[in-house]
């Protein structure tokens, strides 16, 4: 029996594109569909949360998960990873490395913990990481099928060494951002963190989807190149970065 995306949680943003705002970290997990595919945008905080994406992607897909992209590395956009077993993973070049290193695992897994994940389920997440197996240095186009092509673009580094956006075409044009952009809150600087350049990756993103595009967050409401321009200045005033 079909299902709407409203039925399941998640919010239509255009044909056959959508996203959800997860539990306890207001997280986003993007899908994209196409011929018999799906193309799932980070994966949640935990195997348990990952499953329950993949089976929802499923259902409004209409066929598996056959994609996974990762925004950047951490903890609460990678650990459902394993949960789509089978899928082809991608994320900007340097983020095989991250998740594959035995001490950056324990950092992630460390870092969950300190945030709030149950420890057992934090280190199962962490030890079943999947391999990236596809590293975008710059542009990356893939065919979904059914007339659908999406765009990844390694638009970093930022918000972390590694981050990745990913442009949906159509009307209106959809940017999943990562935590390039946050909406619930000001943006996290954490440690892997490269502020001088985090305004220019936001440049990259504004380029990437022109004026009318919407864009997705990390964290938060949909919203629009006013707001990525804002928080680009903001930014840049924060971290003394000239314009």
């Amino acid at each position: 029996m079909s299902v709407t995306w409203e039925e399941l949680g998640w919010e239509r943003l255009a044909a056959g594109v959508g996203r959800c705002r997860l539990p306890v970290w207001d997280c986003t997990a993007g899908l994209v569909t196409g011929g018999g595919t799906a193309l799932l945008i980070d994966a949640g905080s935990s195997l348990a949360e990952g499953a329950r994406l993949r089976a929802q992607a499923e259902r409004l897909s209409g066929g598996r998960v056959t994609h996974l992209a990762l925004t950047h590395p951490h903890f609460d956009h990678v650990f459902g990873a394993a949960a789509c077993a089978g899928a082809e993973v991608y994320g900007a070049v340097g983020v095989d490395a991250v998740l594959a290193r035995a001490r950056d695992r324990e950092e992630l897994r460390a870092d969950a913990v300190r945030n709030g994940l149950d420890a057992r389920a934090a280190e199962e997440a962490a030890d079943a990481l999947p391999p990236v197996r596809h590293g975008v240095s710059g542009e990356w186009t893939l065919d979904l099928g059914g007339g659908r092509q999406v765009l990844l673009a390694n638009v970093g580094p930022g918000h972390t060494a590694h981050d990745l956006a990913v442009l949906v075409p159509g009307d209106p044009e959809v940017v999943f951002c990562g935590d390039l952009v946050e909406e619930s809150g000001d943006p996290q600087a954490g440690p892997d963190a490269v502020p001088a350049h985090w305004p220019d990756a936001l440049d990259r993103l504004l380029a990437l989807g022109g004026e009318d595009a919407l864009y997705v967050p990390g964290h938060g409401a949909v919203v629009d190149a006013a707001f990525v321009r804002r928080q680009r200045d903001e930014l840049a005033a924060r971290f003394g970065v000239s314009r």
